[in-house]
């Protein structure tokens, strides 16, 4: 990077940290990423303050402005958990604030927090359940009537009896999506246990999995290790007091502003260099004092080096690799045999083997060092095996179980699940359930492998998230029987037999979560429910009780005692929650509602601050990790040994029928340029190693790749997220989100543009053997010429746009091969595709 490039450490420029990503570019424009609380609200152009501004705040005073009620609610468009101050005047939402009190927070709102709103209030929102009543499944003009609650969830209950009778349980699936009320998942498996089912299925596999996956065989839990803020069992800062902050494959700025604004802050104190390993300069790259362009899905070689490098000149952390760890003399000896040299990972990486040599000695050397990844680690085609190599560089420098330091792997899901009262009734088996990952459900439909899947409930919009769109269309099309809830007619809904609205963040009360570093907090409701809709929880217990009457198998107390009524009002449903999951007896409604700023898990008593250094060896954590178990009295690491495990017997007898194993192996996405190892899937199914109640197709890795495909296809696509205006396909479906960030701009380097003659602002076409989609070119250096990155959310149901003459646009995924993914997580490798452009 250039000296212009730079961002002097302890000097945050307002102005960049203010400033947006390449849409916002595009548009002439500062996108707006983070909104300080003395801005908020403010004349544009002003200060926000008296002092500051070129215009008094007419507001204050006004006898028509001022908040006659004032509701404390979350944000529900990332992972930063912002608290919102919701002010109300005769019911109606006349503004919405940032939480001063919380030092995380710091008072401040992305852009997208006062878009919540725009959710609320919407012409276009679900109001009512629906039957589709005419037309093609997945037709546009498919017709749907309005009916009761009674008879659409009456149907539904039908629909599943009836494949319940017929020996076809295991043929009845659910797919849930991040949206969801908190504990959702938890009644979504009580139905699918006393229905016989083994297919309820999470988000995971479409966001993070793979790390805590990765995280739970290494150190014991599958969860972010430190935390945001103070450590209220200590006294002290833990992320941001971090001298070193290694970020691979996530730019914070545009999918966490608020938290990363927290990092940033805590840079101004201690001078802590900043990282980013990204193939494109994002907002991220652009605050960092250096950025790293690897080949997409390369960074797993990156990491090899890096261990490589840092074991060959001692710098791991001897004392700690002594007392706490099992297996380093075996990865020493592996790294050295498979000689995962800097030169070597500079070969596959494109990233000078000069710059890999001085990360290692940097990140090892800094004390404490901290790493994030998210989905630009988590969508690789290898994510598991790569953030277990990251978790043995952390393990071996010493920088897990410290304060500043750790894996902190985003976007996992609930720590440890949300527990009900067991079951007092016989259940019938559920048996195997379908191989892990969102497009497993494609093929069973299809083909009837491992088995016909008929029966379907989502809460996401799969017709835009998962990969080889256009095979999932087939499928969908093809579905038996389709239960599509949601706020909006997106995609999906074309395709359903019955259509069930839900509520929007603000019109629910109940818990909200910071999946990165385990924090919860409370959420009252600001707005009653639009129309007829209902909260996720409440659709699922009402749905027992039509099950409960129309069952002749059972008697009806088999479903009304398993799903009590009194579960409708989540605040006994969360108090339910808290009385049987462990760790969580401290995470009472009481104590949340009273905190400014949210309370970490585990947390087993009132008394107790809660974790955020995971693994410290301190007493709060220990009397926190023997609440999760008995069995971990005295652990420090959650694993069988008490250590951290790179490597054991045990693990790799566990992982090598899969074909996976403990120590780290190379290989790559078969469409990422260089002829690299790969990996080529076999006939069958074994048990998932990692997800034991799912199959999964073996593999074999490090096979020799020909990159053939890049004969017709020469370039490598990645996908993320447009801009931080948008948070999956929802923002597309509010008037802010499309004015700001309604256009596809496809990211493509000068060099590449001028080879296809290409043009800034032509409309483009990106092809890869699966498919073609279009956007708009945005040429602009911050990228690898040999890369172009198309941004994902979008979809052809997208209507707010149309306001502002945008294009309907097909879904990014159409482009990816969905039978590349990680067999043991199931992410999908939505981060490289072999692509070609051209002028539309």
């Amino acid at each position: 990077m250039g000296a212009a490039d730079q961002q002097p450490v302890g000097q945050v420029s307002r102005r960049r940290l203010l400033a947006g990503g390449a849409g916002a570019a595009a548009a002439g424009t500062l996108l707006p990423t983070l909104v300080p609380y003395e801005a908020q609200g403010a004349p544009p152009g002003s200060s926000g303050s008296a002092s500051g501004g070129t215009m008094p705040d007419f507001v204050e005073g006004s006898a028509a402005l001022a908040p006659d009620t004032v509701v404390h609610g979350a944000c529900q468009f990332c992972n930063s958990l912002c608290r919102l101050t919701v002010n109300l005047k005769a019911g109606r939402v006349i503004g919405i604030l940032g939480e001063r009190d919380d030092p995380v927070q710091d008072g401040n709102l992305c852009v997208k927090g006062p878009m919540m709103v725009q959710l609320a209030y919407n012409p276009l929102r679900l109001t009512s359940p629906m039957k589709r009543t005419g037309g093609a499944k997945g037709d546009p003009d498919s017709t749907f009537a309005p009916i009761s609650w009674d008879e659409a969830l009456g149907i539904i209950a039908d629909k599943f009896l009836a494949l319940r009778d017929a020996g076809e349980a295991r043929a009845i699936a659910n797919r849930t999506s991040g949206r969801l009320p908190r504990g959702t998942g938890s009644l979504v498996h009580r139905l699918f246990t006393l229905l016989g089912s083994p297919n309820d299925t999470d988000v995971g596999p479409v966001c993070n999995d793979a790390g805590g996956n990765a995280l739970a065989a290494t150190f014991g839990l599958g969860n972010f290790t430190n935390g945001y803020g103070v450590d209220e069992s200590t006294g002290k800062e833990d992320l941001a007091s971090a001298r070193y902050f290694l970020m691979l494959g996530t730019n914070q700025g545009e999918t966490h502003p608020v938290t990363f604004a927290h990092l940033l802050r805590g840079r101004q104190r201690t001078g802590a260099k900043l990282v980013v390993v990204d193939p494109r300069r994002t907002p991220t790259a652009a605050m960092a004092d250096e950025w790293i362009a690897p080949k997409p899905h390369t960074d797993f070689a990156l990491i090899l080096g890096i261990l490589h490098e840092v074991i060959t000149t001692g710098r791991y952390d001897q004392a700690f690799v002594n007392r706490w760890v099992i297996g380093f003399a075996e990865l020493r000896d592996h790294i050295l045999a498979h000689r995962y040299t800097a030169d070597w990972a500079a070969g596959v990486t494109g990233v000078p083997a000069a710059t890999i040599r001085r990360i290692a000695k940097d990140y090892a050397t800094a004390r404490p060092a901290a790493i994030f990844c998210n989905a630009g680690i988590s969508h690789q085609l290898g994510a598991f095996d790569t953030y277990r190599a990251i978790a043995m560089l952390a393990a071996i420098t010493g920088n897990i179980g410290v304060p500043g330091g750790g894996c902190n792997f985003m976007h996992n899901t609930w720590p440890g699940g949300l527990d009900l009262p067991a079951l007092r009734v016989a259940t019938p088996p559920v048996g195997t359930a379908l191989p892990v990952g969102p497009d497993a459900f494609a093929d069973a439909i299809l083909t009837g492998k491992p088995y016909r899947l008929r029966a379907l409930v989502t809460e996401g919009n799969p017709l835009v998230s998962s990969a080889n769109t256009g095979k999932v269309r087939q499928a969908y099309a093809a579905l038996e029987f389709y239960v599509y809830t949601g706020l909006f007619m997106e995609e999906a809904a074309y395709y359903a037999d019955v259509i069930l609205p839900v509520v929007s963040g603000l019109e629910f009360e109940g818990v909200y979560m910071r999946r990165d570093d385990r924090a919860i907090r409370w959420q009252d409701a600001a707005l009653p429910p639009l129309g007829q809709s209902r909260t996720d929880p409440q659709i699922w217990i009402d749905l027992a009780h039509a099950i409960a009457a129309r069952d002749t198998r059972n008697p009806g107390r088999y479903w009304t005692d398993a799903f009590p009524l009194a579960w409708r009002d989540y605040k006994t449903l969360w108090d339910t929650f808290v009385a049987n999951t462990p760790g969580m007896g401290g995470m009472t409604r009481e104590r949340l509602r009273r905190r400014t700023e949210p309370l970490r898990w585990p947390c087993p008593t009132t008394s107790h601050p809660g974790v955020s250094t995971l693994y410290l060896d301190h007493p709060s954590w220990y009397r926190a990790a023997e609440a999760l178990n008995p069995a971990n009295k005295g652990k420090r690491f959650l694993t069988p040994s008490g250590k951290v495990e790179l490597y054991t017997p045990a693990l790799e007898s566990s992982l090598a029928p899969s074909g996976h194993h403990a120590l780290p192996i190379f290989f790559t996405h078969p469409e990422v340029t260089g002829a690299n190892p790969t990996i080529a899937y076999q006939d069958g199914f074994v048990t998932n190693p990692v997800n034991p109640q799912a199959v999964t197709h073996p593999v074999r890795i490090a096979v020799a790749g020909d990159g053939s495909v890049h004969r017709q296809y020469p370039l490598m696509g990645t996908t993320g997220r447009p801009s931080v205006v948008h948070f999956a396909t929802v923002t597309h479906w509010t008037y802010t989100g499309e004015q700001l960030n309604g256009i596809r701009l496809v990211q493509i380097h000068p060099d590449t543009a001028r080879r296809y003659r290409i043009e800034n602002g032509d409309s483009i076409i990106v092809e890869s053997p699966r498919g073609r989609v279009t956007g708009t070119a945005l040429v602009e250096p911050h990228i690898r010429p040999d890369t172009i990155f198309v941004p994902n959310t979008f979809g052809p149901a997208q209507r707010v746009g149309d306001v502002f003459g945008d294009p309907r646009y097909e879904a990014v995924n159409t482009l990816l091969d969905d039978h590349l993914y990680d067999n043991l997580s199931g992410q999908q490798a939505y981060k490289c595709f072999a692509c070609r452009i051209a002028k539309a």
